[in-house]
């Protein structure tokens, strides 16, 4: 252990970690010993290193992810390090456990993104507090390079994140009430269309990888193998939940025949009674609202008529991997069947696990990266954005990706190579 002033920085266990994750405002599972296990699977080397304060308590303290480069190892930490960056002293002596710990394993740099909040702002992306900059001013002044104040989704780790608070809300019934118009009605909808929610277990992962292929194909993107959702599955236990929404095409129909049942006798029994109508108007205009009723319950039947044809009574729709936090749950990945865009799953998966949120006692539900454009209906996460906000949340702009040169004639080098190569 090497000691600068008050502070000890060294090695920590992932145990010690996970303590430090699950008490640190900024405290995520992206530095946790889960996610040390899914690297390492992954063929990822990990180390932990941590600083300690004249009590021996640890303060701050981070994993770090070393990967191959062309110039040597690279590390990376997601989502922190867990420091207060505002805190001088204690940012410093966390960089120099980092510096030390890089330098162990001959790596070319260090990039890190920490969980700090630049600035909060409002579901529309107005600011909603002081922007940090002491924290910026830090990092850069102990020789981390900021990457800049981007928008985009990041190739790594997201500068922009979407959140709701969960605090004080009792139940879901009480939730609900704080979406949006659309939001609340695309719930009900759900509820009304026989769609379900449930657990996924193992030996069902490949339903969550093909349904994600699904979006990854339509949206343009890589989804990850099914190899990967079997290592995140294995390595984080009880604390990832693979959710599927599924839609019971029998109920939806079931459903819709009682209405078209019920509107076929409204039109007959107003068409009787308007022969010897004392108001015949009054009567043709509850003729026509009753059609139309029997008009949408003929097309909803005749929908879901074709659809069990085609895919057959029950249909895994939506499929969403949720990550629990002492502090939080994480939103991490998704996909849907385009389909059955109007039968709303999405939502009902969100508002399910929101619902779980306010039962086990969890107040923070982050539905993780936004593209930090509001503004712009062209941007390709405009249709995200818009999803996220219906459910009525705020935004973290944080303060984005540092680079910590360690060996600096081999990071000259590899800068050099990137511009030359354009990347």
């Amino acid at each position: 252990m090497t000691t600068q002033k008050t502070y000890t920085v060294g090695q920590i266990t992932p145990a010690e970690l996970d303590a430090l994750s699950a008490r640190h405002p900024q405290g995520g599972f992206q530095q946790t010993s889960h996610m040390a296990t899914l690297a390492q699977r992954g063929g990822i080397t990990i180390d932990c290193v941590g600083v300690r304060n004249a009590a021996g308590t640890i303060v701050a303290g981070c994993m770090i992810a070393f990967t191959k480069g062309r110039f040597g190892l690279e590390g990376s930490i997601w989502l922190g390090p867990l420091c207060d960056e505002d805190d001088a002293e204690l940012l410093a002596a966390m960089t120099r456990a980092i510096t030390i710990c890089a330098r162990k394993h001959h790596a070319v740099s260090v990039s890190c993104w920490p969980g700090q909040v630049y600035m909060r702002r409002t579901t529309d992306g107005e600011p909603d507090g002081p922007a940090d900059d002491a924290a910026i001013e830090n990092m850069t002044r102990l020789g981390w390079r900021h990457a800049g104040f981007d928008r985009g989704y990041g190739s790594i780790v997201n500068r922009w994140v979407y959140l709701k608070d969960l605090t004080g809300i009792k139940d879901g019934d009480a939730l609900l009430k704080t979406y949006l118009k659309n939001t609340r009605r695309n719930v009900k909808i759900a509820r009304n269309s026989g769609v379900t929610v449930r657990r996924l277990g193992r030996d069902e992962l490949d339903v969550f990888h093909d349904i994600c292929e699904m979006s990854a194909e339509k949206q343009h993107f890589a989804n990850r193998d099914l190899a990967y959702f079997q290592r995140f599955y294995d390595s984080f236990g009880d604390d990832a939940q693979f959710m599927l929404a599924e839609v019971h095409l029998d109920e939806y129909l079931a459903t819709w025949q009682g209405k078209f049942d019920a509107a076929t006798k409204e039109v007959e029994r107003l068409e009787g009674t308007l022969p010897t109508a004392k108001y015949p108007d009054s009567v043709r205009k509850k003729i026509a609202n009753a059609r139309r009723d029997l008009d949408a319950a003929t097309a909803r039947v005749a929908d879901a008529t074709e659809r069990i044809g085609k895919y057959g009574e029950v249909v895994p729709v939506a499929v969403g991997l949720f990550v629990w936090h002492p502090r939080e749950l994480v939103y991490f990945s998704s996909g849907s069947n385009g389909d059955f865009a109007k039968f709303y799953a999405p939502t009902a998966l969100q508002h399910e696990m929101m619902s779980e949120c306010i039962r086990r006692g969890v107040t923070l539900y982050n539905f993780y990266g936004i593209s930090g454009l509001f503004d712009d209906p062209d941007d390709e996460g405009h249709g995200v954005l818009e999803f996220k906000q219906g459910f009525d949340g705020f935004v973290e702009e944080l303060v984005g990706e540092f680079t910590l040169p360690v060996s600096r004639v081999r990071f000259a080098l590899m800068r050099l190579a990137h511009k030359i190569l354009k990347r």
